[in-house]
């Protein structure tokens, strides 16, 4: 999976020296969201900042793999928020917590925030949404957020439970283990432990000891008994 991200955002920075840099001479909007991206990441290479911009969300998700891809929704969230970081899954927030974090991006998009002077050259060449696109964009992103888990439910109380929190309210919102089977849990966990060591989050290893110490495995099994029911086949 990264590997293939890696190789799937050189070919986009290839893809991005025929491209003109300012909105007004942009193409039209790409079905497959390729051209947004590449136009985000040749900006990305001619700034100061590019390095850094590149470490806030590691490269987890494609346009293609968006929700609805084609819908107004997807082409508005790879238009707007890969200028300053790799796409996020709109499943890395809850939908009531993404109003905030629109309005948060959408602020900082317009060269504003609490890093004043620093802010807006970090935001140079970049483009806020219109208000009709960020009521589409959060719109989009609520529907398909992260169905989280209660925070009241027992089985959070336990060990397992704590290891779970701990490990994954790092990055997004809580998920909920009944969102996949008992299945499908393993290859997700594995997915996310890459993401988690690109970005040095805690993963458990000695060196980065938590209460409870997070085990990988007692956390698959921990989804597996509070996972989705499997349908048998008819």
């Amino acid at each position: 999976m990264m590997l293939f991200s890696i190789r799937w955002w050189l070919a986009a920075v290839a893809a991005a020296s025929a491209m003109p840099a300012t909105a007004a001479d942009a193409p039209a909007p790409s079905t497959d969201g390729s051209r947004e991206v590449a136009r985000a990441k040749d900006l990305w290479s001619q700034s100061p900042h590019g390095a850094m911009l590149e470490r806030i969300l590691p490269p987890a998700v494609e346009p293609r793999q968006l929700p609805e891809p084609r819908s107004e929704g997807a082409r508005l969230t790879v238009r707007y928020c890969v200028q300053c970081h790799y796409l996020p899954n709109p499943q890395m927030h809850t939908a009531e917590r993404w109003d905030s974090v629109v309005a948060r991006m959408v602020w900082r998009m317009q060269g504003k925030g609490n890093l004043g002077g620093l802010m807006k050259d970090m935001m140079d060449k970049v483009e806020a949404p219109t208000d009709q696109e960020i009521a589409a964009l959060t719109a989009y992103l609520k529907q398909h957020g992260q169905g989280e888990m209660d925070s009241l439910h027992p089985a959070l109380g336990s060990e397992a439970g704590k290891m779970y929190a701990i490990a994954c309210t790092q990055c997004h919102a809580l998920p909920d283990p009944r969102r996949h089977t008992s299945r499908e849990w393993p290859g997700v966990v594995e997915r996310m432990k890459r993401h988690m060591d690109w970005a040095n989050t805690v993963v458990g290893p000695d060196s980065l000891r938590t209460s409870p110490v997070l085990d990988t495995a007692e956390i698959v099994r921990f989804l597996q008994r509070n996972a989705r029911t499997e349908l048998k086949n008819q």
